[in-house]
């Protein structure tokens, strides 16, 4: 069974972009307009959400810190999207755990995806 994104962007032609590229990987991809679809995770908690900083009428830099202070959500890695190359710095300040810079190149959107997605490697001394 493949992993489970969810992408929050307020740009259909992103949305279909990575909806396009992420289940030609093999991804299971939920597609939201705003933060809204956030309030609702509850039972079927995505592996990995893709939230773009500035949504019409939501801030995705609060949408994370909300995440990521809910025990039931704050395990789930957050890669924030942007078009505004500083706002990794923003990114970062709202607890995401990644950020890739709009437009952003299918390779690194891939590798950013697999890297979160990995099982985590533990060492054991």
């Amino acid at each position: 069974m493949g992993h489970h994104i969810l992408v929050v962007d307020d740009d259909e032609g992103i949305i279909e972009v990575i909806q396009i590229v992420l289940e030609g990987e093999g991804y299971t991809v939920r597609t939201a307009t705003n933060g809204d679809c956030l309030q609702s995770l509850t039972n079927d908690l995505p592996d990995l959400i893709l939230l773009d900083v500035l949504l019409s009428g939501d801030d995705g830099r609060d949408i994370c810190k909300s995440l990521k202070s809910n025990p039931a959500t704050r395990h789930i890695p957050v890669i924030m999207l942007s078009a505004h190359s500083d706002a990794s710095k923003v990114a970062e300040a709202g607890g995401a755990d990644g950020f890739l810079e709009k437009p952003f190149d299918v390779d690194a959107l891939i590798d950013t995806v697999a890297k979160y997605l990995l099982p985590s490697q533990h060492l054991h001394i």
